[in-house]
């Protein structure tokens, strides 16, 4: 009977753990002139805030294994949305410094927006040889999110 009891402990420790998997996600995020960024908020599923980076821009959080988005934002940047490989356990971000764009189209707007975001890895390589990151190529694909689309010319 008590071997009957230790089986069925050990059973019940284990199907648990397996239906409650996390993967702990590392990383540092910095903006485009590679200063740190202290309490930028990491939200996964759109709606849920899972940590912020600390004084250094670190950060540690948990997340199930089945998440594949990870939207970082704070005031004054422009959101990073990444999407995670799955061997990806150490994130290194490059935020993009939110500008102000007077008196000009959206669609100008965002042109000049996507020539600093197709720098990022440049950014990231330079942070890398600086000692900032760990890592000289990210793990991750980022997707420019614009300002304009189609749809908004499409109305008018």
């Amino acid at each position: 009977m008590q071997k009957l009891l230790i089986v069925f402990l050990i059973l019940s420790i284990l199907t648990s753990s397996l239906y409650a998997q996390n993967k702990t996600i590392k990383g540092r995020i910095i903006d485009d002139n590679l200063e740190t960024l202290p309490s930028v908020s990491i939200v996964i599923n759109d709606k849920i805030e899972v940590g912020k980076t600390d004084t250094n821009g670190f950060f540690q959080i948990e997340i199930p294994v089945s998440t594949k988005k990870i939207l970082f934002g704070s005031v004054g940047l422009d959101p990073a949305a990444i999407y995670l490989v799955d061997e990806c356990d150490e994130i290194e971000v490059v935020m993009m410094l939110r500008g102000t764009y007077d008196f000009i189209a959206l669609r100008k707007v965002d042109n000049l927006r996507m020539k600093r975001f197709k720098q990022l890895p440049e950014l990231h390589k330079e942070a890398f040889e600086k000692g900032i990151f760990k890592t000289e190529k990210a793990c991750y694909t980022q997707e420019f999110v614009p300002h304009y689309t189609k749809k908004q010319r499409q109305k008018k």
